[in-house]
């Protein structure tokens, strides 16, 4: 744990007399440092909020019991300094009651806190909106990452939930190296699991019941085999398969014979949708055959041979139920939802042609909902993924650009400096929701980072600690440039790009050293129209082309620093320009 951030007051407000208000600038997870020349025995008392009443005084319903109070009594012997220990809170706005006058300039300091999880990320481009956007999971993250990945940091919880957890985990490491991090909390969560092999809901399992659920219990198998993939680590994978398979079976066991979900079973469902209630026996379903399939994917790195084809069988089994139960011969999916048909093309679970139906079917649910989010924790997790991979990328950008509710840039648009737990945090029309659940910092809607770095960057492994890398860049209509830093566990990866007067747009790409890489651009016109710092790319002796497509050239590198440049760029249709 170490301090990764000081801040100091933007301003000061006196809402009731005697009563002062300062804000930070930033919601984060941490203490303030206090620095007074008081009186022997004067009460200076902090407490500690995210928002605002409308009247000015610090929003505390959302705490619930926690008191985030701090209380220091001075020596009165001159300059006195104190920062309390063994605690933290999560605030932006810090309440101080007991001083004899306007607060000096230097009276607090907010330090900022989290585990040591170096920076690994970094995301820029031409909208501020989606610099905040970017910020806000930055600091969500660091808020939440303290010794386990947290719901929230401010009120009386502070639990590893898991499926929190699942949701961010990828987005989580294109922001910092969390492999030791999740290491830790791994051998938590193993600790936590059940005899009969079930997952729980909370990693160390206190307060909260063991019984996680489809998608939260899902974490013993999907955050082990994240690690994998994202830093090589087959030491962990290897610790964690006995769970891992542990968890399949026990799902196998409650099941139906043909593996559809129990009579009864737990599930929180789609959390926090908005009018949209995907079925349980849907979530079940794809869950299943989702852990299924990374189950067998594990057994084949570590060479199970045996176990690769039982686990596989099993994802067999479960789509072909998930297929049976849910999905109609229209292609329509059990529950209509925009989360419903993201699950079914998440999990591979559907033939060919129901796919291509239920594409559809997900795009008229987006465009019912005038292009808006309906989705929950478990359908954001994988919204703006399944959309790219369907191939409507004018879809997912134009979700990420609205600015009215429901929707990311939303809540930047009304001041959130971190993501909420709920889209309807707080709304003009409703003021703020219920105050016994209503985080603003709160990470699992943030998983959308994920999406910005594969696509707005382009930025994608394709082998496990990004030892081969496909950098395919989706140039986003409303954007004049953009530029993604990712530290992989191979090196240092940066896709730029901007847009230039004439229609086209340049590329500056860096690959690490010895790591082969497919280069994607969107180039109208082949190869012909290309070039790398200012020569044509046939005569570059280390790039080799590997396809011309009708919008796009497929590229071969292996490490460096290349400047691209075409002459037509290729980028999405618009769908109804958001308003700002």
């Amino acid at each position: 744990m170490r301090a990764v951030g000081e801040f100091r007051p933007q301003s000061w407000s006196e809402p009731v007399p005697g009563v002062w208000v300062a804000d930070l600038g930033q919601n984060f997870a941490g203490v303030v440092r206090l620095r007074i020349r008081g009186t022997a025995g004067q009460r200076i008392q902090l407490r500690f909020a995210e928002r605002l009443n409308p009247n000015g005084t610090i929003y505390t319903e959302n705490l619930r019991s926690a008191r985030a109070t701090d209380v220091y009594v001075c020596r009165g012997e001159g300059a006195e300094e104190w920062t309390p220990r063994f605690t933290f809170h999560g605030f932006q706005y810090v309440e101080v009651t007991g001083l004899n006058g306007r607060p000096a300039e230097d009276l607090i300091l907010g330090l900022a806190l989290s585990s040591d999880t170096p920076r690994a990320g970094e995301f820029e481009c031409s909208d501020p909106a989606l610099n905040r956007l970017w910020l806000n999971t930055l600091w969500t993250q660091r808020a939440n990452f303290i010794d386990i990945p947290t719901d929230c940091p401010q009120r009386d919880e502070r639990l590893g939930w898991t499926g929190d957890a699942q949701a961010y985990i990828r987005a989580a490491c294109m922001n910092a190296d969390v492999q030791a991090f999740f290491t830790k909390w791994l051998v938590d969560l193993a600790d936590a699991q059940r005899a009969d092999g079930q997952f729980p809901m909370v990693a160390p399992l206190k307060v909260a019941g063991d019984d996680g659920g489809p998608a939260w219990a899902d974490a013993g198998v999907i955050c082990p085999w994240t690690i994998w993939e994202v830093y090589g680590d087959r030491d962990l994978l290897e610790r964690q398969y006995p769970s891992m398979k542990r968890f399949v079976e026990f799902c196998v066991a409650r099941s139906k014979p043909d593996l559809r979900p129990p009579d009864k079973f737990h599930c929180f469902g789609d959390w926090l949708h908005i009018n949209a209630d995907t079925p349980k026996p849907v979530i079940y379903s794809a869950y299943l055959a989702i852990s299924a399939d990374l189950t067998a994917r594990a057994a084949a790195v570590l060479g199970r041979t045996s176990d690769e084809r039982h686990y596989r069988e099993i994802f067999e089994r479960a789509a072909a139920a998930f297929r049976a139960a849910y999905v109609k011969p229209d292609g329509r999916i059990e529950g209509d939802t925009q989360t419903a048909y993201i699950l079914a093309l998440a999990a591979n679970v559907l033939e060919p042609s129901q796919r291509e139906l239920a594409a559809r079917h997900l795009a008229d649910r987006i465009a019912e909902r005038n292009y808006h989010l309906s989705t929950g924790f478990v359908g954001t997790r994988d919204i703006m993924l399944v959309l790219s991979a369907i191939g409507r990328h004018d879809l997912a950008y134009r979700l990420l650009h609205n600015d009215t509710f429901p929707s990311w840039l939303f809540t930047v648009r009304h001041g959130a400096t971190t993501i909420w737990e709920r889209w309807d945090g707080w709304t003009p029309t409703k003021g703020f929701q219920t105050p016994s659940m209503n985080s603003f910092a709160h990470y699992a809607f943030g998983a959308v980072y994920q999406w910005m770095v594969e696509n707005i960057g382009g930025i994608r492994s394709e082998a496990p600690g990004y030892r081969k890398l496909c950098v395919a860049p989706v140039l986003d209509p409303w954007l004049e440039w953009a530029r993604v830093r990712y530290d992989s566990a191979a090196g240092r990866i940066v896709s730029a790009w901007q847009k230039t007067t004439e229609g086209g747009a340049r590329f500056e790409i860096e690959v690490p050293c010895g790591v082969p890489a497919r280069i994607v651009l969107p180039a109208i016109g082949g190869v012909a129209t290309m070039t790398e710092s200012g020569r044509p790319v046939r005569e570059h002796a280390d790039v080799r082309v590997r396809a011309e497509r009708e919008q796009e050239v497929e590229l071969e590198v292996r490490g460096g620093r290349y400047a691209f440049a075409v002459e037509r760029a290729a980028q999405p249709r618009k769908i109804e320009r958001p308003v700002r």
